[in-house]
This record gives structure tokens, sequence and C-alpha cells, in this order.
């Protein structure tokens, strides 16, 4: 389980790890009692044949984690990964949060110490696997020099090495030490997946225990001795700026302490959170608004409408696509999706801590180096005179990729000598996002004896990989983008994908639970339930056709068609909806089945996902992170839209951005296929499904064809009478 450690970084450092097997060095979950000091990276005396596994001499297993937890479970299942490998007493592992470095925590997909993209277990399938087993070949063959055998005589087990023929003994505690001078092996073989133990078992995760019983300690719950708190108000207008402010009713107030100004928001720091925000609420703030100040989400979409009839940035071209649209029966359609919000329900903050020659932050981030990075330019400090302390992340959705609140936090930190936690509202959060962008994605295709003969797919929206990795984004293609568009299913002889960028007015966009799949799969699936009904066929027997190069794909719809009662019987104004995807190198089909009442309310009787991930490092996650996002992406095509008025961001809680309630949720059912190809990801894929098979089964139910999000009910109320 995760350890209960309620002791300072400096009494843990002198006392706690004195001796013993060390692959890494000590980063604790909570924040102490007495100001943490970072204990220094070193490896004397210490068997570190790499960077991931600790054992000391009680036989503690720690193990490093490269990727953060967010709620996806990606702690149990590396930790999974790597007890598999070492071979390790499952009841004895602990995790930690590994620190910043890029060197020896990048993932391995983007070279950056970043949680994101569904990727944490494919990313580190391998690498993993390899530093357990390395790790359970010098223990072994500890174990083997202790005794005089061939380690190969020798098998290990639950953290302890056994030698059959004499009957001895050894636990890992025991070989710590004694493994110290060894050199890590090359090419150590790992297991056949037929001889996993931990992996594809439906594991309790190890994150649990201390959330039921309010032990975890997320980054809003750090405290520190002589920590005040802060809250801020940002210009409401995007790029807009502090004018002028009357802070004589606020520094009045009891607790308030300090009224610090920044180029565009203003921050009150007080002894606790009322004194701060009411002192926030007593300023009298004037705003040079700048040029944003009279855009609409009207000016952002006509923008956006009038960019994508450009001609893009080719992605993808097979065949003669003039030539195929010239022929058979044509079809052409616009999908659009709106601005969202990430809403987690741990809102932005960070504690600072800034001293004359030293940063330190406490926070829940999903990229640790880059916040180091950014909040040493802030502090005005090299890089490693500031140490970040991650903990659990209350949700990050994409959100926490971003480093903006720990910037500011240190700005405001900079003004005072004591520690500050800076807390954003609800409101602030959803106001200052970083949103998902607007798409719109234009298709036109053909169709030719009941089949797609050709395709082509336009999609126009921003490039976040422009801003955010630059060096991903070439020859003018976000491949976030375009994800899921390029690499569509079916067997599409004549395909073509472009892209455009279209950056919308004033408003900042990023990376949002689901990405580039986001909109993809939902122009390509409802697009694919309108051509089958201009075909005369029924949707899955249409996808089914142009799926026989996709085998994964048809076995997992041909699964969800039989468990979902595809075909059966339905009532009145009830429809069912399919959604296929190859997201995230997981295969998925997804069945909605949803009823719409006469004036266009929607009740979500039943969801049916049949999911193909490769090897499920616990089938448990896999199921839970599909139910999620189920639930996240149709809350966002139920409800979800961020509106711009006067430059202002209109929604501000979850009043005016709604989420499903728990009384609004179907039964859902996730069926695991039982797979022995490599893990595909799962955190985000369950979010692309919903929102194509619900219009679908909207279309089903009542004859209209929606194409843009959040569903119109006023449309499906007209669609009645049509």
């Amino acid at each position: 389980m995760i350890a209960h450690n309620n002791l300072s970084r400096r009494t843990l450092l002198t006392g706690g790890l004195a001796t013993g097997f060390v692959l890494a060095f000590h980063l604790p979950l909570r924040a102490a009692v007495n100001e943490p000091v970072q204990p220094r990276d070193t490896t004397e005396g210490r068997f570190a044949p790499n960077a991931f596994i600790r054992i000391d001499e009680t036989g503690r297993t720690v193990l490093m984690m490269p990727q953060v937890e967010m709620g996806q479970g990606t702690y149990t299942s590396i930790s999974a990964v790597l007890a598999e490998e070492l071979d390790a007493d499952w009841s004895k592992v602990e995790v930690q949060h590994a620190p910043p470095n890029d060197k020896l925590y990048g993932n391995p997909t983007f070279g950056l110490q970043v949680t994101g993209n569904s990727n944490s277990i494919r990313a580190w399938w391998l690498p993993l696997r390899k530093a357990g087993a390395t790790a359970r070949a010098m223990l072994v063959q500890a174990a083997a020099s202790q005794w005089g055998v061939e380690p190969a005589s020798c098998t290990a087990s639950k953290g302890e090495v056994a030698h059959a023929a004499s009957g001895r003994k050894l636990a890992y505690g025991e070989l710590a030490l004694a493994a110290q001078g060894q050199t890590p092996p090359k090419d150590v073989a790992i297991k056949d997946p037929r001889d996993f133990v931990l992996i594809g078992q439906p594991l309790k995760r190890l994150d649990t225990p201390d959330k039921v019983n309010g032990k975890a300690v997320y980054g809003i719950d750090a405290i520190l001795p002589g920590m005040k708190f802060a809250t801020v108000a940002a210009c409401p207008v995007f790029g807009g700026k502090v004018g002028k402010v009357d802070d004589s009713a606020a520094v009045k107030l009891p607790g308030v302490r300090k009224v610090v100004v920044l180029d565009d928001m203003v921050a009150v720091i007080g002894d606790h959170m009322w004194a701060a925000k009411k002192g926030l609420e007593a300023l009298k703030i004037e705003w040079n608004e700048g040029p944003n100040a009279k855009i609409t989400t009207k000016d952002i979409w006509d923008d956006l409408r009038k960019a994508s009839q450009k001609d893009g940035a080719v992605a993808k071209s097979d065949g003669d696509i003039a030539k195929a649209l010239a022929s058979g029966d044509r079809f052409e359609a616009a999908y659009e999706l709106p601005f969202l919000a990430h809403a987690s329900m741990e809102p932005i903050n960070a504690t600072v801590h800034v001293k004359p020659d030293s940063c330190e932050i406490w926070t829940g981030t999903q990229i640790m180096t880059r916040v180091q990075s950014e909040a040493a330019k802030a502090a005005g400090l090299p890089v490693d005179k500031v140490i970040v302390n991650n903990h659990l992340l209350g949700g990050g959705f994409g959100r926490k990729l971003e480093p903006d609140m720990v910037i500011a936090a240190v700005k405001i930190a900079k003004q005072v000598d004591y520690p500050v936690k800076v807390v954003w509202t609800r409101e602030e959060d959803i106001q200052h996002d970083v949103y998902r962008p607007v798409y719109r994605d234009q298709i036109t295709a053909s169709l030719v004896d009941g089949k797609v003969a050709g395709w082509k797919y336009k999609v126009a929206g921003s490039a976040v990989l422009a801003r955010w990795l630059p060096p991903a984004f070439q020859k003018g293609i976000d491949i976030d983008a375009i994800d899921a568009a390029v690499d569509a299913p079916y067997d599409f002889a004549n395909f073509h994908v472009e892209y455009v960028r279209a950056e919308p007015l004033s408003v900042p966009t990023g990376f949002w639970r689901g990405v580039g799949p986001n909109n993809n799969v939902f122009a390509v699936e409802c697009a694919m339930d309108e051509l089958a009904r201009k075909a005369g066929k029924d949707p899955i027997e249409f996808r089914k056709s142009m799926l026989t190069k996709n085998p994964r794909m048809l076995a997992v719809l041909g699964q969800v068609a039989e468990k979902s009662g595809w075909g059966q019987p339905l009532p009145p104004r009830v429809g069912r909806g399919v959604c296929v995807q190859p997201s995230f190198a997981s295969f998925i089909a997804t069945v909605v089945e949803a009823e719409i009442d006469d004036i266009g309310e929607i009740t979500l009787r039943r969801v049916t996902s049949v999911v193909d991930t490769g090897i499920a490092v616990n089938p448990d996650t896999v199921k839970a992170q599909i139910e999620g996002g189920l639930i996240f992406g149709l809350t966002a095509a139920l409800y979800g839209e961020i509106t711009i008025d006067k430059g202002r961001v209109q929604q501000s809680n979850f009043h005016d951005y709604r989420m499903m309630r728990i009384n609004e949720t179907p039964k859902i059912e996730v069926i695991v296929v039982k797979s022995g190809e490599p893990p595909g990801g799962i955190g985000e894929a369950g979010v692309n499904a919903g929102p194509p098979a619900l219009r679908n089964a909207i279309y089903a139910a009542t004859g209209v064809a929606l194409r843009r999000l959040p569903i119109d009910r006023k449309l499906l109320a007209a669609g009645k009478k049509a």
C-alpha cells in the first residue's frame, strides 16, 4: 500500500533510509509538518542500476512513478508492470512521485516528463518491464553468489529468491546490500505473458485506501509553517491588463495581509482563504481590456468557417480522390465542436515559497520539468535552485499540462518572504482556462455499390502542438488535430486528409481529455451513419463491409452488436447509435441507447462498450476508465459549451457549465477483450466514444442529423413534427 508518511523529508533522510537498496531518491506524497528539504540525489552505498525501484533491508519496495496519478489508476498499473518483472511482494509495494528529471523520467514517446495522450502504459510498457527484470536478475545473482550456485538454478517470487535443490531462500531485503557492487546485466529476458502473475489481474488500486480515509494529499492540501493564502482575479478579457487598483477597503479587512498587482491579474494574500476572497471582492479594479473586448462567439465561428474554406496542408492522400468523388452518389457535410473547459474537481492551485536563493513549489501537475523551468524563469533563479514537489491531482484532463498557474503563484510569492498557497476560485478557473479548441471538420464522400469510394476530410482548428511542442508541428500539420482522421479504421481506397490551422480570436487553447480524436471520431462516425442511411444499409453492417482489413475493430464491432441487443425492436423515439474508433492504439466499439421526448430532452437508457486494448494490465482500471470517459464525453455532448461575449467567457460555475448528474447516468456495460497484443491507451478513449454514439442514437430515433455539439434540443423537438 501507499506509505502513510507523516515524517518530514529531513527526518526521513537522516533516520528512515540510512541503508538499503535504492534506485532513485525519495520525494514524499505529502507536504510535511516541518518545512521540507529535498534530499540529495545520491547512490552512495546503494544499489542503483536504474531510477525506478528501490528496496531497503526490511524488504520495503518503493517504486518511483514517472507518470502522475490524477485518478486514472496509473500508479497501480505502472507498479504492476514493474513489480511483475521484479517478482516483488505486491503486499510490500509502495509508490512515490518521481522528482523532475527528463533524463531519468522522460516519457519515452515525448522525451519529456509528461503524463497525457493516454500513453503511460503504452510508452513505459517495455522500458519498465526491462527495468524490473534487470533488478530481479541482479538480486538472483546476489543470492546465487552467496550460495555458490548457478543463477539459472534459482527462481524469484513474491520478493524472495529460492534455490529449490537445497531448499534455501533469501528475501530481497536480505540481498539488497549484497547486490550493490554488481554491473547491471544487458538484454535480460522479460517474461512471456503466459507467466504473468500480476499483469492482467483485477488489482486493488494503491491510491484508494488513502483517498477513502482522507489521508491522500492533493496539491491543494499542502500546508506549510507560516503559510498564507491567496486568490486572484485576472482580466476578464483575454489579453487585457490591469489598469488601476483601489485597495483602500480591502487592506482594512481582518486577515488581509497584502495586495499584489501583476501585469494581467491582481492577488490578495490573507491569513486564510476567506480573508483573501473577501479582500479580493473589496478591491476596485479598472481593467485595460485591450483589443479583444468586442469579440463574440459568432466572430470566432465566422472566422473559423471562413478559414475552413481554404486548402489545407495535406496530411495523407491515397488513390485518385478527384476521380473517386466525381463518381457515385456524393455526400457533403461539416461537423462543429465548441470550446470546452476542463473543470477539474480540484481547481488550479500552487503553493510556493520563494527565498533569495531558492524556490520550492507544491502542486499537482502533468508536466513537472516544464513547471520547474518556467518557475525558474519567473523567480529569476537557476533551474537547479527550484524544487517541485508533485502531489496527487484532483483531475487533470490536460489543464495541468500548462504551467501558467505555477508561474503566477511564483510571481505572487516573490512579493513576500513566507510561503503562499494560491488557489483559483471555480469562477476564475472556468473563465481563465486553456480551452479545448473549436473545430470544424468537412467531409466530402462518394458512395458506389453501397460502399465509400472516395473520402476527402479537412480539419480546421487550433494547432495546440505548434505552441506546446513546436518540434512536433511540421509542414503545417498538427498531428494531434488530425489524430483518428489520418488513421480512420475503414478500407477507403481513395482517401485524402488535410489540415487548416485556424487559431481562434483571443481565446487560449490547449489539450482536453480525448485530445485530437475528440473532433475526428465525432465527425467520422456521424458521417458514417449518414452515409449508411444514404446507402440504405444498417449502420453496423455498413461499417463491417469496410473493416475487412481491420480484424480487431471488426471483432469488437460484432461483439458490441450482440451485447447491446442491436436490431431488437425499440419504442418510438428511442434509438441505438454506434461508434467505432482506433484511438490511442485501442479498438473500441460503443452503442448508446437513448430516448428523446417530445420537447427534445434526452434520457440515456444504456451504454455498451467492447474494448480491445491489448494486454489489459489491470482490467478493473480499463473498465473504470471507459466508464468515466463515457460520462465525461456524454456530459460534453449534452451540455458542454464555452461561449464568449465582449471578450469574456460567459460561463462561471457548474450552474451554467453543467455536469451530468448521477440520476442522468445510464447503465454502462464494458466488456474487455482478452488479447495478447501490446497495451493500448485507455484513459481518454471513452470520452471520444460517447458523443458520436449518442448523436447516432438520436439520428436513429428522430431522423435529425445533428452536426454540431452540444445537442440542440430545439432541433430535436422540431424533428418530431418533421
